[in-house]
Parts: C-alpha cells; structure tokens; sequence
C-alpha cells in the first residue's frame, strides 16, 4: 500500500525546518560570544589575592668573635743533639740501640782506651820525676839557707838554688796538669748521656773508627717538647697575635692542653712555602710521645663586632654577597648588600650592610622577590 505523498513531505519539511532552526541559534551564540571576547580586555576571572611566602628568618646579633685557626702538627723535642766521642779511636761496643730510652750518666758506647792508658801511665811517671827533682831541690834549698851568716854562705849561690827549687815546682805543676789531661782522654772513651732522651739515630757501629768529635749517636731530650707546625704566609699574623693556643693529640682526641708560641721562623721552607712555628708544651701529658701527631688550635679575638648567619641566608647579587631584609612593619622583603668578613663551614660572619636587631630571611632566599610578603618563621626548620 503507498503512502499519501502529501504526508511524508509535510514530516521531512518539519524537520528541515527544526535543523535549520537549531543551527541559527548555535550561530548566534557563537557570534555573540565572539563579540564579546572581541570588545572586552580578555576573560574574565576573579580577583586573584596577595601571596603571603612564609619564610624562616633569624635575628642579627652582632657580638664579639674568635678567629681560630687549626694547623696539624708533630710532637718534637726542643733539642737533639749529636753525640760523639771527644777523643778519636776504634769503636768496641755500643749498649743502645734506636728507641732506647736513657737516663743522665748512662753508658752508650765504648772506643779502645789502651792508648790512653799509656798516656796516662806516662804522665804519672812523669809527674813522679818531677816530684822527685823538686824535693832535691827543696833539701838543698833549705840546707843552704841554714848556713846563713857563716863564711860558706854565698847570696849569689842562695839565689841559684832557689831558682832551682821554684823550676822543679814549676814542672810538678806542668806533670800534674798532664796527668789530669790523660786521665780525662781516658775518661773520654766511654760515652756517656748529657740528659734523659730517647735515642733517635746510630751512625756508627763496632768496630769503626772514628775521628774526635764524629757522630756516634743522636738523643732527643724529652724534658721539653714542643710541637712543630708549617704555617702558611697568609695565616703569619693570626699566628703571632692569638691569645689562646691549645692542642689535641690524635691519639688521644678531645683532650685539650695548653700551649705557647716560642719560635716562629723568618724565612720560609723553599719546598713547602710554609714558615716553620714551634710551640712550647706547657703540662706534657704523662703519655706523650716524640713523634705523635697533633691537632694545633690558634684563637684571638675579632677586632670588631661580627654578625653569624647561615650559609643559606647568603643571596650572591653578582659579585656582591647580599642578604634579604624582612621588614617587621610590612611584611616585606628587600635585597641588601653586605661585607662577609670570613666564611665559615656552615656560617658566615658579616661584618657590616645590616643592624642590630634586623632580621634576615636564612632559608629559600632564591625563591623571594623584592617586595614580596613573608610570613616570619623562627626555630629551626
């Protein structure tokens, strides 16, 4: 059966129609949203509010400062000294060896007295005849002088025999000074510690000969020890005005003891650059030893106020250090340059550009902006 032609007609007209419609009025919006866009400054949006940043500040305190300085140093004996025989001769025992401890008086080595025990036995003889010589003279001096005022007795004569006399007395003294002179080069072949030490280098051995005054050992005395630092030329003057000075052995860390400067030398080493300072230990502890190593701690006192502050509060404007200010009656943040008078591991110590009393922001200082609004935050993070 066929449907009315008039029906399906008038329905697809219908619809044309309510397509036709729906698409006018999508146009028209968007026409109407065009011109809106067009004729005004932009989208609107809301009011955006006033970001309030909190930051972590600090107040500035400026209070006097040490200045310290810690060099590394070596346990050393003030003196050390060479020691050798005062007579030469051949080596024929030696009773320490490197690392021994000596006391004043104790035999060290030994060189071959048979010559010098002749010489001795020589010089006793000697003075022996001599002894002899001037008692003859002196029996026939007082023999003569008896016979004063007889016709035997001779004035010329009188002074002949005195002078004899006084010549043998004159040899007797000369034998007798030999003798001691022997007696001591025999002294001479057993050498002897001066003072207590420690034994620090043999340079001979047995059966070497040795000429006098050659080196048979070395002994570091150990009744004053010192401690031996390189100073750089850069740390002179903190050197020679610190009012403190204390030190720590690695063995035996944490212990301080005093120290004091005593030499400070005037030429620098020409392989290390450094300038050799010796510092006198005031109470040794009972176990120190020569040799150990030293932590050394120099301290004075900063000419001038100074102001610490964290590493972090440090704001680098080019070549200027700066810090941020927080105003305490705004709220706000302004970039001010100061002078670092040294850097610290952690800290850093201003010594002008902010005031007593001011505070500085000491954390996130890179994200902030001049201006900008901080909420103060005290304590540490």
């Amino acid at each position: 059966m066929r449907l009315p032609v008039d029906g399906f007609a008038s329905r697809l007209l219908s619809r044309k129609t309510l397509f036709a419609t729906a698409g006018i009025a999508a146009v028209a919006l968007i026409a109407a949203g065009a011109f809106t866009w067009n004729n005004g400054a932009g989208p609107v949006t809301p009011a955006a509010s006033e970001v309030i940043r909190p930051a972590r500040v600090a107040a500035i305190d400026f209070r006097p400062h040490m200045h310290s300085l810690m060099l590394a140093g070596t346990v050393v004996p003030r003196i050390e000294t060479t020691l050798g025989f005062r007579v030469a001769g051949k080596v024929i025992s030696r009773e320490v060896d490197v690392g021994a401890i000596v006391k004043p008086g104790q035999l060290i080595a030994r060189i071959d007295p048979a010559d010098y025990q002749l010489a001795v036995d020589n010089a006793r003889a000697a003075l022996a005849s001599a002894e002899a010589d001037y008692s003859r003279a002196k029996a026939d001096l007082d023999r003569y002088q008896a016979l004063r005022g007889s016709a035997a007795f001779m004035t010329q004569t009188l002074d002949t025999r005195q002078s004899v006399s006084s010549t043998s007395y004159a040899r007797v003294e000369q034998a007798q000074s030999q003798l001691a002179t022997a007696e001591h080069n025999l002294a001479y072949t057993e050498l002897h510690a001066d003072a207590a030490g420690v034994i620090t280098a043999v340079q001979a051995e047995v059966g070497q000969v040795l000429a006098q005054g050659q080196g048979m050992v070395k002994l570091a005395r150990t009744d004053e020890l010192e401690i031996l630092v390189g100073v750089p030329e850069h740390r002179l003057k903190l050197v020679r005005d610190a009012s403190q000075v204390s030190f720590e052995l690695w063995s035996d860390a944490g212990h301080l003891h005093r120290a004091r400067l005593r030499e400070l030398s005037p030429s620098a080493d020409p392989m290390t650059r450094t300038y050799a300072a010796r510092f006198t230990i005031i109470e040794p502890p009972s176990f120190i030893g020569i040799g150990m190593t030293a932590s050394l701690t120099l301290s004075r006192p900063d000419p001038v106020p100074l102001a610490e502050v964290p590493l972090s509060a440090i704001f680098q404007q080019g070549t200027q250090p700066a810090v941020w200010v927080v105003d305490k009656a705004t709220g706000t943040v302004s970039l001010r340059p100061v002078t670092i008078s040294r850097w610290r591991d952690e800290t850093a110590l201003i010594a002008s550009g902010v005031a007593d009393g001011e505070i500085v922001a000491t954390a996130g200082v890179h994200k902030l902006e001049p201006g900008q609004k901080v909420k103060p935050l005290t304590g540490a993070p």
